[in-house]
């Protein structure tokens, strides 16, 4: 498919703290066609470090398509031929430098100044990303959603739309995410923000929109590469081969093996459209979330990877439960791959006939 970014403006937004957002953008895109009774929509929420590029792609050279094309298409698990597939940029987004990215955030500038918001840009929860995606649904005029689903960041928004606004859907796929922020992810989030505070060039958040602190960002992106996988992955796909053949890291300090040059070349290009204040302000987001789980009425499939370093399997079946005794009918199923968190990217076309199943029931 080749889809078309879209732009949804807002003269204003009042967060969950009260503090108001003016001129508000965020960048969207569909696949499929809205029915007439606008019953068949189905909204896709992004994960940490996405966008609204779900599927299909901006153009036939690009080089890949979006996150879940294995999933969204005609005749795929979730049919573009039946459904309306629709998902929005949230604010604040990691890749605010991203030419296909629109978002609001501390690099947008402020119309009160006409200089880049920074560190007075207002704090944003999940549920704010949320209430922006609701003020699109309605601007649609989708009365109520088909389904709501998506992966971790995504999965959290999920839980979010059916705990805030539990009578506006008929189900829920939350993917690789859990309802609770525990201690422990509540610390690893915060080491993904330590390198950009570490950064002298970060200069609390008022650095020029030319003058990222890159190496901080970067460090931070290496982190949370590295967490997102698994060693099932890293051992298969590099080993202890060298980056440099011959160069024995043994042998001279600057000398690295494949798998630490390949996680920083990644880190480095991902780091080229981020933005270090939006990666501050979406962690910030992440360590806050809270919801009602027991408020949910939607039909719920929770899928996870009992590899998961981000959101533990023990975690995601207590979350189960928490909906369970709101009276929700609860299904769950197991992402199997080498990739730890990233299953919920890139193994999960295997489970495809069964989330076909769950959205046509």
């Amino acid at each position: 498919m080749i889809v078309q970014k879209k732009t949804f403006e807002l003269p204003s937004f009042q967060t969950q703290s009260g503090r108001l957002i003016k001129n508000l953008c965020v960048g969207w895109e569909s696949y499929g066609t809205l029915n007439a009774d606008k019953s068949n929509a189905i909204l896709i929420a992004h994960y940490f470090s996405g966008t609204s590029h779900a599927a299909g792609k901006y153009a036939e050279e690009d080089a890949l398509p979006g996150y879940w094309d294995d999933l969204i298409g005609p005749g795929k698990a979730i049919d573009t031929d039946r459904y309306f597939v629709f998902s929005s940029d949230t604010l604040v987004n990691l890749n605010a430098r991203d030419k296909n990215v629109v978002t609001t955030g501390p690099a947008s500038l402020d119309p009160d100044t006409g200089k880049p918001y920074g560190l007075s840009f207002p704090l944003v929860s999940i549920r704010d990303f949320v209430g922006v995606q609701k003020e699109l649904v309605d601007h649609l005029g989708i009365k109520k959603l088909h389904a709501v689903m998506g992966p971790s960041m995504g999965g959290l928004q999920t839980l979010c739309w059916a705990s805030s606004f539990p009578d506006m859907m008929e189900r829920i796929v939350p993917v690789i995410c859990a309802g609770v922020i525990d201690a422990w992810l509540t610390a690893w989030l915060g080491l993904w923000a330590a390198p950009i505070y570490a950064d002298p060039a970060w200069k609390n958040g008022a650095y020029a929109p030319d003058a990222q602190p890159v190496k901080g960002l970067t460090l931070a992106l290496r982190l949370v590469t590295l967490q997102a996988n698994h060693w099932l992955w890293a051992d298969a796909q590099f080993g202890r081969a060298f980056a440099v053949e011959g160069a024995d890291p043994g042998a001279d300090l600057a000398n690295r093996f494949k798998v630490e040059a390949a996680i920083a070349d990644l880190a480095a290009a991902r780091a080229a459209v981020s933005d270090a204040n939006h990666l501050l302000y979406l962690v910030k987001a992440n360590q806050t979330f809270s919801a009602d789980l027991a408020a949910i009425k939607a039909r719920t499939l929770l899928l996870y990877t009992p590899t998961d370093q981000v959101f533990r399997q023990e975690h995601v079946l207590a979350t189960a439960a928490a909906i369970v005794q709101g009276h929700a009918i609860v299904e769950t199923a197991e992402i199997l791959g080498p990739y730890g968190h990233l299953n919920g990217l890139a193994a999960l076309a295997p489970l495809g006939a069964k989330i076909a199943e769950f959205l046509a029931r």
